[in-house]
């Protein structure tokens, strides 16, 4: 597949409850990429998410409830795809990843090289990435599942710092994972061919507000997890050509 010319990038930012974060996020965003599209998905915050994005200039799209994060990145992935963007980029609102690495992931995407490329934090010289002992135990369970059944070595399964081309971008707006998505979209896109890359990304912490998944619960979300891509690994939906 050769490049596309000039091509058209859309990254989304799934957002709940980010007001103290997201304008951090999208000026970052927007010293290095400035030619791309920003669309914020707001996921019924609470807080001042949507007007602060509103405020920033940014496509902002409100949903009226609390969907969590799949229904978040396919809300984005969905609106890409209905505006014809060649490539889409899913960059969280939480402030850990950092634009600068987007020059890492969107070329094998944009050279045709890979048709998802997926930023690690457990791989080359950012492989000391520092999470809670729980969190990191269960991704060592999580990616070895994962590389399992999907026959290559995946480090990061959990990261939801990703770049699509236009196929996958189309396969996933089509039918994204709800529950326990980063994860379970590996496994789906790995039994339906596309060809998948991890590149070593660093990331940080997040600067504000807290994560979803508590210390306590690393444990069950783990076990959920494994049952979820288990079931998604005996489903295997056929891209259209």
């Amino acid at each position: 597949m050769a490049e596309i010319t000039s091509p058209q990038i859309c990254i989304i930012v799934p957002a709940f409850n980010e007001a103290g974060n997201i304008t951090a996020v999208i000026a970052d965003i927007r010293s290095h990429r400035p030619e791309a599209a920003i669309v914020v998905v707001d996921d019924g915050s609470t807080d001042d998410t949507l007007t602060i994005a509103r405020s920033l200039k940014v496509t902002a799209l409100r949903l009226p409830v609390n969907l969590g994060i799949g229904g978040a990145v396919q809300t984005g992935l969905k609106y890409a795809v209905r505006n014809g963007f060649d490539f889409a980029v899913q960059f969280d609102g939480d402030g850990q990843h950092l634009a600068v690495e987007l020059a890492k992931i969107l070329p094998p995407v944009i050279q045709g090289t890979a048709d998802v490329a997926i930023g690690s934090r457990f791989i080359g010289s950012h492989s000391a990435y520092h999470a809670g002992i729980a969190r990191q135990v269960g991704i060592k369970i999580i990616s070895w599942v994962s590389s399992l059944l999907t026959a290559q070595r995946i480090t990061d399964p959990t990261s939801g710092f990703r770049a699509y081309n236009c196929r996958a971008l189309e396969f996933l707006a089509d039918d994204y994972p709800q529950d326990y998505p980063e994860p379970e979209a590996i496994i789906a896109l790995a039994r339906n061919r596309f060809r998948i890359l991890e590149i070593a990304v660093e990331m940080k912490p997040r600067a504000e507000g807290k994560s979803s998944i508590s210390a306590w619960s690393a444990g069950f979300y783990m076990v959920k997890v494994l049952l979820a891509i288990l079931v998604t690994s005996m489903r295997t939906r056929t891209p259209e050509a």
